[in-house]
């Protein structure tokens, strides 16, 4: 298995935009990532908090299917999330397998290693440096 990681994706409405969606059924059928949980997080103009299963839209219905799936995104982690969002605002909660990576891991593993951090750099960082 690959390097697996929790992403929130904030956008600025309380609705999902369908290039928003588009972008991650793109993700999962090239197979670049495994979609293992996702669900989807509102914080409203009141400041209320509401999380929704990827069933519960028509336009993910069924992305989150086969052997693969695994509930590990909790109302914890829905709490924590809905901080980092404006009001008025909504969320894309994903746990995804980086599959580009696994073939390293497996090596890495098989060579008594073990993956002990990771760092995400904004792209804004990058751009700059």
């Amino acid at each position: 298995m690959g390097p697996v990681e929790f992403i929130v994706l904030a956008f600025p409405e309380e609705q999902l935009r369908v290039p928003a969606v588009e972008a991650v059924m793109g993700l999962r059928k090239t197979g670049v990532v495994r979609l293992i949980d996702g669900l989807v997080t509102t914080k409203t103009a009141g400041g209320e908090v509401m999380a929704a299963e990827f069933d519960e839209f028509v336009e993910l219905r069924g992305l989150l299917a086969g052997r693969d799936v695994a509930r590990l995104i909790g109302p914890e982690d829905v709490r924590e999330a809905a901080e980092l969002l404006d009001r008025g605002s909504c969320a894309l909660l994903l746990v995804v397998e980086h599959v580009w990576a696994q073939d390293a891991a497996v090596a890495v593993r098989a060579a008594g290693g073990r993956i002990v951090g990771s760092v995400r750099i904004p792209a804004d960082r990058v751009e700059v440096a």
